[in-house]
């Protein structure tokens, strides 16, 4: 069953007010007591009391015993109507059914439900029950609610159980991004500082021990652990700036300073201002772009290159081409540069190919698109 208190589901599933239900429990008291017959008017008190007490059971139970108490509850609804003309007791099964989770049980229980009750309302316009056809509009208004609500109740359970799965499973992703996240900075503060600082601790001992002995070479192992320092600040300035983010406009006008600097004629085709893609996605691909580059400008040989930019409704494709001597197809996605490229795209859903020849290297990055509405483009 749904975990809910059983004096919460009705109003809960269907938006109607709990003093409307409160009729529904009170009414089949006034049905009964219309009956000139004082043995039918204690049967029913029992039966009402009865069906109440399975209604409680039948949410409080696990297992077969909710389907035994709400089998119970069908037979008192069926004695209600064809003794007493009361056929509501449906509309509390309809929806209790519309909560049982198991389909099965569900499909099972519905059908016996809804045959129970045709069968029963059409007994008492047979007999020609005066109370039933007296009530003929409300009669068919239950018959509809008994076809309706539980198919409907179910659907709405299924889809709030749906959207707990997915708050879930966004909230773990959430979760991994930030563990992701955490191990990213821990692996880049142990290439960045690692290294660097066991460098530092070793020229220290050095120095410390020709300080005495040979000045000058202490002198000289000083002055390298002051540029490695130096370098060491440099990087870790480097890597704030990445965890900050980066826009794809931002990028591309360093892209731009680089080809000019290394002599290399770039083209730029379409827009930088990415409106449609996540921030961490737009980082992940300036990253990317960025070790493009470098590989262009420092293995390439090229002496053009275009980056084109092709937003489509889901993804969003950026190509870069250059006319460089191409790549050894053992080399492709052996690089760590490369293989660095291709882990943090797979991490945001993306994918890159390369396709290299003797007449240049075409890289193709894809990453998805986040399509906005209208009203929340007119909010931005």
């Amino acid at each position: 069953m749904h975990k809910q208190k059983w004096y919460h589901i009705l109003q809960k599933n269907t938006g109607l007010s709990p003093y409307v239900w409160v009729v529904f429990y009170i009414l089949p008291f006034y049905f009964i007591f219309r009956s000139s017959s004082t043995y039918e008017a204690v049967i029913g008190i029992i039966m009402i009391i009865l069906f109440f007490i399975c209604y409680v059971f039948s949410f409080l139970s696990k297992g077969w015993l909710i389907y035994f108490w709400t089998g119970v509850q069908i037979i008192i609804s069926i004695a209600m109507t064809l003794m007493f003309g009361y056929v509501y007791f449906s509309l509390f099964l309809a929806f209790f059914i519309g909560n049982i989770e198991n389909k099965i049980g569900f499909v099972t229980l519905y059908t016996v439900h809804l045959i129970s009750t045709a069968i029963s309302v059409n007994i008492g316009f047979f007999t020609k029950n005066a109370q039933l056809i007296g009530q003929l509009p409300f009669v068919l208004v239950s018959m509809v609610a008994v076809i309706l609500l539980p198919v409907t109740t179910y659907n709405w359970n299924k889809r709030e159980k749906l959207q707990g799965e997915l708050e879930h499973a966004n909230k773990r992703i959430s979760e991994l991004v930030k563990l992701e996240e955490r191990q990213r900075i821990a692996r880049d503060l142990h290439d960045t500082l690692g290294q660097k600082l066991s460098l530092i601790g070793l020229k220290s001992d050095l120095a410390n021990k020709l300080i005495n002995k040979n000045p000058a070479l202490a002198r000289t192992e000083l002055e390298e652990i002051r540029q490695t320092a130096r370098i060491a600040l440099k990087e870790v300035r480097e890597m704030v700036t990445q965890m900050r983010g980066t826009r794809l406009e931002d990028e591309m006008f360093r892209i731009k300073q680089i080809f000019k600097a290394a002599d290399i004629e770039f083209v730029l085709e379409g827009n930088t201002n990415l409106t449609n893609t996540s921030m961490m996605t737009e980082n992940v691909l300036c990253m990317c772009l960025k070790e493009a580059v470098n590989n262009i400008v420092k293995h390439s040989n090229a002496t053009a290159c275009s980056i084109v930019i092709e937003p489509t409704r889901t993804d969003l494709v950026v190509s870069v081409t250059d006319n460089g001597i191409g790549m050894a197809e053992e080399l492709v996605y052996r690089g760590n540069g490369l293989r660095g490229m291709k882990e943090r795209l797979e991490f945001v859903n993306g994918s890159m190919e390369i396709q290299s020849s003797v007449s240049g290297t075409q890289l193709v990055i894809r990453v998805p698109n986040i399509f906005k509405q209208p009203e929340q483009e007119a909010g931005r």
